[in-house]
């Protein structure tokens, strides 16, 4: 039994650099069937409903990114960009058609891209989609078809993440023309058809997906010749499945419960992975809500937070403990922040100053018991542990925690009108942090732009981030983003809980089991079946 724990090293990157997806180079007849807990969905690649392992696969983008999220060719083959960061200028590769047989060029890039650009409430957390239109509000397109090979796009204004936000799956992946409907694809498309490595051969709703392999992909066709979903939304039976040859993999985080996942590293026959850390696990509180508006009531929360035992008894030593917004391993967080405790002395203090008496052993402020409510994802064991464990620990202390499960889109809902006082949350994770998790909280898109309303800097909190979003200047960027973070580290808005890896167990049939950038993503192109 192996337990392989895999880093994203140079290695790799360069590796899947030269092929841009590392395609297998003799493909075999193969099948890999994996567990997942819903339906593939809409699989439209210029929207979010569907499940983005599927839309990675079926769709390529102008460029790809490796395993240390820098950006690779795809279907441009090379790219320039201007001095002032504005324009950026892409070769495109020549012969590339859809799975349909349509051809790819400038005209087809540009229509995906103006069909992005027509569904801007959608979009609005992408600033590049911000920039585009800024600039066509001169006249002209931001999108412009330069000859058959080669696309030219413009900004506004100098935005460093550009070429990060092509890379990753959605929403700038080229779909077939045949697909859009009255040549757009905001209302729904006809079809799921991309030039990627892989084709949707058939989906029973609720029941499993096929994908097989595109025999003419421009980087060569993948190693497995076709590729089994099946939808098994309850953990146990997916691991039940696993261990009786039903599935061959189980795959992600929120997948397999942590106390599974070690018991599959003794048995024979199966080998797990882990990725290093690939995002925050935290709670996110609403200092607008009025049971948490005080600063010092939400620090306190952070102090009766034991992070250490999380991570050890719930998550088995699978995600250390995380005292900050983000890891001092993502770019631009390293900013010297104390991290959060645990600390009850400290926490009963910040209390006491704030008007609580401890009375009975509850808190308690004008006759008024400290009462908050909690939300988790009822899909999400690991969820429903954290919160239990937390109502446990909060009411020793004197704090009452109700905890309540909702479906995903619910708390999603919630998330996005403000209506919630605790509830879990993610950073976006490798590629997306810091520049689209933070850029995501200066308009009204998820939970962080109501939970920061409280804050009497929130104002100047936005405007730094879009200062660091456009800084060109490496120092001056930093100073936007060190900004930001201390002052949510200060508000305490989040209580960071643990640093997610990414987890794997599989059929010791599954060869070269390895993790993308995107933690979202199955790098299916670079597994084999033995």
């Amino acid at each position: 039994m192996l337990t392989v724990r895999i880093p994203l090293n140079s290695a790799m990157a360069a590796a899947m650099a030269m092929t841009a997806f590392g395609t297998a180079a003799d493909a075999q007849d193969s099948t890999l069937t994996f567990a997942n807990f819903r339906d593939v969905r809409d699989l439209n690649p210029h929207l979010y409903a569907g499940e983005m392992f599927a839309q990675a696969i079926l769709y390529d983008g102008l460029v790809v990114l490796d395993d240390d999220s820098n950006p690779v060719p795809a279907l441009a083959e090379s790219w320039q960009v201007s001095e002032d960061g504005t324009v950026y200028t892409f070769h495109l590769r020549e012969n590339v058609t859809f799975t349909d047989g349509h051809a790819f060029d400038a005209a087809v890039a540009k229509q995906n891209l103006d069909a992005v650009l027509a569904h801007t409430e959608r979009h609005s957390w992408l600033r590049s989609m911000q920039l585009m239109l800024a600039y066509q509000e001169g006249g002209e397109d931001a999108v412009q078809v330069i000859d058959e090979y080669t696309l030219q796009i413009n900004l506004t204004e100098s935005y460093y993440p550009f070429i990060i936000e092509l890379g990753v799956t959605r929403p700038y992946r080229m779909l077939s023309p045949n697909c859009f409907i009255d040549g757009e694809t905001m209302n729904g498309v006809d079809c799921y058809v991309g030039t990627g490595s892989y084709i949707l051969e058939a989906n029973l709703v609720d029941q499993e997906a096929v994908f097989v392999r595109n025999e003419d992909h421009w980087a060569g066709a993948p190693g497995i010749e076709s590729i089994v979903a099946r939808v098994i939304p309850d953990p146990q039976a997916r691991l039940l499945a696993l261990q009786n040859g039903e599935v061959d993999m189980v795959y992600g985080h929120d997948m397999i419960p942590p106390r599974s996942f070690t018991e599959f590293e003794a048995r024979d026959g199966f080998e797990t992975a882990v990725s290093p850390p690939v995002a925050t696990r935290m709670l996110i509180l609403n200092s607008s809500a009025e049971a948490l508006a005080d600063v010092r009531l939400r620090q306190a929360l952070n102090y009766l937070t034991n992070r250490d035992l999380i991570s050890e008894r719930i998550m088995l030593g699978l995600e250390p403990p995380a005292g900050t917004l983000l890891s001092t391993t993502t770019p631009y967080a390293d900013i010297g922040l104390e991290p959060f405790s645990y600390d009850p002395d400290l926490a009963a203090s910040l209390l006491t100053d704030a008007g609580y008496t401890l009375e009975d052993g509850t808190w308690v402020k004008n006759g008024e018991p400290i009462e908050l409510t909690l939300t988790f994802n009822s899909d999400k064991v690991v969820e429903r542990t954290i919160a239990q464990f937390l109502q446990s620990e909060w009411a020793e202390a004197g704090i009452t925690l109700e905890v309540t499960a909702v479906e995903s889109q619910a708390q999603r809902d919630s998330l996005r009108t403000g209506d919630f006082e605790l509830a879990f949350n993610i950073s976006w994770g490798v590629p997306y942090d810091p520049q689209s998790f933070l850029g995501s909280m200066v308009r009204p898109v998820y939970g962080d732009f109501h939970a920061q309303q409280g804050l009497h800097n929130k104002g100047d909190i936005d405007a730094s981030i879009v200062g660091a979003l456009a800084a060109v200047d490496e120092s001056e960027r930093q100073e936007f983003y060190a900004y930001v973070l201390e002052s949510l580290h200060d508000g305490a808005i989040y209580v960071p809980l643990t640093f997610e890896s990414n987890r794997a167990v599989f059929s010791d049939r599954v060869g070269s089991v390895v993790f993308a950038a995107n933690q979202f993503e199955i790098p299916f192109e670079r597994m084999s079946i033995e």
